[in-house]
């Protein structure tokens, strides 16, 4: 058997994930006896190998390190993984990260909005010390002070991906001087390679375990799952099951449900410079908004929109993921659940999905508005309970690469859920392709998608660990 480490593509060896994972563990044990495991169950749960020490809270803190994160919900969350991180490295008391408000959603939602804090700070007391706010001392220390001055004690500079040494060349002294280091930007400052084995674990841990939604999020989307798993069988209006389908079993569906993640806002479609059919009034539109928003940095302008598609760099339309899905073999007797923002040219755009899946499902039509009354209009807290409904599905699919996409298919891995990754280079060559008969086109994505359902993958350098947690947190 060729060592796990040794695989060329990346791909695992033919084992079992618990044999795989015992096998990777102990090698890594041989070289490095303070590396920490996370063992699957028999279920397929990854736990952590407890033999070994755990990371320990030091004995005094240094000061506070400070965060303002950029970024919708996916981008955030990762910042504040990073954030606990660098707290550990500098020895530091972590602020509770401040969520910016991003210029394309507008989305005011704190960190207490979002995430449950009392057990965020709970499943980290002994990794680091975390405040809710600063002590009096400190009370200069705001937004709005960072943002009218250059300040001697925000960090500007820190580079995408920077070393831990960076942090305690760069940032430790200003610890020593002031007590307090405020950092932003903050989004991807942290690397993934040459990192600390306890500060990677500290990583997972936070993203895997201390971060979790607040409990009205999770109590709404635990309902939408149920109404998924319990749809009746015949075309009934979703207001007759919303508050009471679980009552009853005997229209119950098959209990099983996909999540598909269509990223196809008109901001997406703007930096992806793609053309997709909407003729001149389209294009002019598009070109206008990437001007105004995005001030010339789509890089991907420079291509045609045909080199583009066979370089897989455009998003899927929501027909070309109903052909994708369709040619993977579901169809119209699957339950999907499009999780999703506003779509791109409303209902009109999707309106051919819909006729494929007429079982496709949303927030609007599975929640009254009364249920999502604490939700509405907050793109962030939308976004959570796409996310906390994608975890619980039975397969998640996602049109576009993006941090959503990012975050669950990690998540996912972690927990050894199926998830199916699209393969949009070769997507984009087939929709090219005029002359290609349906079965060619069935055939053709079948085998293009026989290695994309989930497999585990070996991290690669300079890769997330949030994406591909294989082998630093599993």
């Amino acid at each position: 058997m060729p060592h796990p480490l040794s695989c060329r593509s990346g791909m695992l060896p033919n084992l079992g994930i618990h044999d795989f994972s015992r096998v990777l563990c102990n090698a890594k044990l041989r070289m490095n006896s303070s590396y920490g495991c996370l063992w699957p169950t028999k279920d397929g749960k990854p736990v952590l190998d407890q033999t070994l020490p755990p990371v320990t809270l030091p004995e005094k803190s240094r000061g506070y390190i400070q965060v303002f994160l950029d970024g919708g919900l996916n981008q955030q969350r990762m910042g504040i993984c990073d954030a606990v991180a660098v707290a550990k490295i500098l020895n530091a008391t972590l602020v509770i990260p401040l969520l910016e408000i991003n210029p394309v959603w507008q989305d005011s939602s704190t960190f207490t909005d979002i995430f449950d804090l009392d057990h965020f700070i709970n499943a980290l007391k002994d990794d680091i010390s975390i405040v809710k706010e600063l002590p009096d001392d400190f009370y200069w220390s705001t937004r709005e002070y960072y943002a009218t001055a250059t300040r001697a004690n925000r960090v500007k500079t820190a580079p995408t991906h920077a070393s831990a040494n960076w942090y305690i060349e760069n940032v430790m002294p200003m610890l020593q001087i002031y007590g307090i280091a405020a950092i932003a930007p903050f989004s991807h400052r942290l690397a993934f390679d040459n990192m600390p084995k306890d500060i990677q674990r500290l990583r997972c841990k936070v993203n895997f375990q201390a971060l979790v939604f607040v409990p009205h999020i999770r109590a709404l989307g635990d309902a939408l799952i149920s109404r998924l798993k319990y749809l009746p069988s015949e075309s009934e209006s979703s207001a007759n099951y919303l508050k009471d389908v679980t009552d009853s079993r005997s229209k119950q569906g098959n209990g099983k449900f996909v999540v598909l993640h269509l990223r196809f806002d008109k901001d997406m479609a703007a930096h992806s410079a793609c053309d997709f059919g909407g003729g001149k009034a389209e294009k002019l539109a598009l070109a206008k908004y990437r001007q105004v928003i995005w001030q010339g940095r789509v890089l991907n302008s420079q291509f045609t929109d045909e080199e583009l598609r066979s370089q897989g760099r455009c998003p899927l339309t929501p027909e070309e993921i109903g052909l994708l899905l369709a040619a993977l073999g579901f169809d119209n007797s699957t339950r999907l659940y499009l999780a999703s923002h506003k779509v791109y040219g409303g209902e009109a755009r999707i309106s051919t999905l819909r006729s494929l899946f007429p079982l496709m499902e949303e927030k609007k039509s599975l929640a009254s508005s009364e249920e999502r009354t604490h939700i509405k209009g907050k793109a962030s807290l939308l976004a959570a309970l796409d996310y906390y409904v994608g975890m619980h599905s039975d397969i998640f699919i996602s049109a576009s690469p993006g941090n959503m996409h990012n975050a669950v298919v990690g998540h996912r891995t972690y927990l050894n859920l199926k998830t199916i990754r699209p393969n949009m280079a070769l997507l984009g060559q087939l929709f090219l392709n005029k002359s290609l008969t349906w079965p060619e086109f069935q055939e053709a994505v079948f085998e293009g998608h026989k290695h994309r359902q989930g497999q585990l993958r070996l991290r690669k350098p300079k890769q997330s660990i949030y994406t591909y947690p294989v082998p630093d947190c599993m």
